[in-house]
């Protein structure tokens, strides 16, 4: 679960391959200019597939962000996995982001929620009740307190596939790689209303990295 690819998702290993094969096959046939354009595509793949190792902020409290991105949402809504109302904070990622996704909390995982829908654009509101999601439901212990954090990887126009690697039972910790999303999508982050959110909308966040609230 940790890292075992400190640099490259494995996620993203086939189409690195595939498009490094590609690069080599055009330039032994015509030539390095003409390979060009595949060499531009590879350089990009591998830049989307990175996955940088990140240092946990020393906070007790903290909630992470769970992915790279932009703050596009700060609101009071109603959870629909964990049936409560919550704040939520969604993390708009484009395809120059990093997609891997990371706990935001230490905690328990209650609940795994898949639903198969659509794939509109991720920064419009209704992608978060329309689009392919996953919802993770982790119950985090803070201080002794109990408290409730969903994670939604939602997919976007482009992304097409959600990867979720945690079941419910298992345990996270801050930081912890526990999904990737591919291609452009967002992540929606449930929170109690109790909490003391961090960021604004319109701010650039890193996963692990930035604080979004404390609880």
């Amino acid at each position: 679960m940790n890292y075992p690819h400190p640099l490259l998702a494995r996620e993203g290993w086939p189409f690195i391959g595939l498009a490094a094969v590609a690069s080599l096959v055009l330039t032994l046939l015509w030539g390095w200019l003409a390979a060009l354009p595949a060499y531009i595509i590879l350089v990009f793949v591998i830049q989307f597939f990175r996955d940088p190792p990140r240092a946990v902020p020393n906070e007790a409290n903290a909630v992470l962000s769970p992915a790279d991105g932009r703050i596009v949402k700060i609101e009071k809504v109603r959870d629909p996995y964990a049936d409560r109302d919550a704040l939520l904070v969604s993390v708009f990622m484009n395809v120059f982001n990093v997609h891997s996704n990371r706990s935001s909390v230490n905690g328990r995982v209650r609940a795994v929620h898949y639903f198969p829908g659509l794939f509109v654009n991720a920064d419009l509101d209704k992608a978060s009740t329309e689009n392919e999601r996953n919802a993770v439901i982790i119950d985090a212990n803070m201080n002794g307190e109990n408290q409730v954090v969903t994670l939604v990887q939602v997919a976007g126009l482009i992304a097409r596939r959600i990867l979720c690697y945690v079941h419910p039972g298992d345990a996270l910790e801050k930081g912890q790689r526990y999904g990737f999303i591919r291609f452009g999508s967002r992540v929606d982050v449930y929170l109690p209303l109790t909490a003391i959110v961090r960021v604004a909308p319109g701010d650039k966040v890193s996963a692990t990295s930035t604080v979004l609230a404390t609880l």
